[in-house]
């Protein structure tokens, strides 16, 4: 069976065995049917409301990235190539890995306020850690062989970067890519819980605290089918071309 019909098997399962879940309970407060989930979300998307908040969530996750990927990133380069000042900064890095995202993000609200910047920095840094330690690690990996025959044939800088080391990188990049999506969009969710007065958070926070878990389901699975949109149409194609070279 192909891997989409896997998937949608896989996805129809899971609707199943949640149906069985709400007929058994028959109480919707504690677990509503998806078809009436599935009304909330249309209403919600016929009013614009759905999109607002969505729209509000996706930014915060977008630039939360960029700016993690950026500087993880650099910070990871820096550490695989020089191990005297890896050794110095190593310990932070761990320390940063192990902090609570909890912790992280009440402190940035104390520190810096509780407006937008605060909720940015909090989400980039929990993801910050774990990018400069992928991207340290792939630096690591780097076949020092093929790198000392580029030096020797004088090969440019940027054909070193394009041909030589964004290939071998390239599925570390990838990699830290798909988890860092995952995890940066469940922490903005917190975020936005706990101190912003709009996206998908701050909605789930409105319908929890009026016990609509019919609400609450709606706006949660429509931000985790965009994700997921974004994961099959484009993180995995290009974790899949990033790795391409090692399987021809």
């Amino acid at each position: 069976m192909a891997k989409s019909g896997v998937t949608v098997l896989s996805l129809t399962g899971l609707l199943a065995v949640w149906f069985v879940g709400a007929w058994l309970t028959a109480d919707p407060m504690v677990l509503p049917y998806p078809g009436e989930v599935l009304s909330v979300i249309i209403d919600h998307a016929r009013s614009g409301k759905l999109w607002v908040h969505m729209g509000a969530t996706l930014r915060r996750v977008l630039l939360a990235f960029v700016l993690a990927m950026v500087s993880g990133g650099f910070l990871g380069l820096v550490l695989g190539q020089s191990e005297r000042l890896n050794r110095w900064l190593d310990p932070w890095v761990t320390v940063l890995l192990n902090v609570p995202a909890l912790v992280v993000i009440v402190l940035c609200y104390l520190w810096i306020g509780l407006n937008e910047t605060a909720a940015i920095i909090a989400v980039a840094l929990n993801k910050f850690a774990m990018v400069t330690v992928t991207i340290r690690e792939g630096v690591r990996a780097l076949d020092r062989g093929v790198a000392d025959m580029a030096q020797v044939y004088r090969m440019p800088l940027a054909a070193r970067l394009r041909h030589v080391i964004w290939p071998q990188l390239g599925p570390f990049v990838a990699a830290s890519t798909r988890n860092g999506l995952a995890v940066i969009w469940k922490i903005v969710l917190v975020v936005e819980f706990l101190g912003r007065s709009n996206g998908v958070g701050f909605q789930i926070h409105l319908y929890f605290q009026l016990f609509d878990t019919a609400s609450v389901l709606a706006y949660a699975l429509s931000f985790t089918a965009l994700m997921l949109v974004i994961e099959y149409a484009i993180v995995q194609r290009w974790e899949q071309r990033s790795s391409a070279w090692r399987r021809a």
